[in-house]
């Protein structure tokens, strides 16, 4: 049976290993879909808890932290931090360094 847009996601989610990060539009190109970016974040906004995902490990296609100050940005940045990944100045992530490439 093929798998839906919504469980290829989960499944991917769930695969990106610690000390590394995918971007919104690599898991859409992943899952099928790569104009699907935006349905991605849906997904994880709406089925993190419930599918118990590492949801701090996905950031925008810049290596930044979509997530606004105080509501989320400052949870994600340590949990990528105890993990290992470093912020340059601009407070983005080097994607050449820590995106996960499965």
């Amino acid at each position: 049976m093929l798998k839906s847009f919504y469980q290829r996601v989960i499944d991917i989610i769930k695969n990106i290993p610690q000390g590394k990060v995918a971007t919104y539009g690599q898991i859409a190109a992943y899952a099928g879909n790569r104009r699907a970016a935006r349905q991605v974040a849906y997904i994880l906004h709406s089925s993190s808890r419930k599918e118990d995902l590492p949801w701090h490990r996905v950031v925008n296609n810049k290596g930044s932290i979509s997530l606004k100050p105080g509501h989320g940005y400052e949870i994600q940045k340590k949990l990528l931090k105890k993990e290992g990944i470093t912020f340059k100045e601009n407070n983005c992530i080097d994607l050449k360094r820590f995106l996960w490439l499965p």
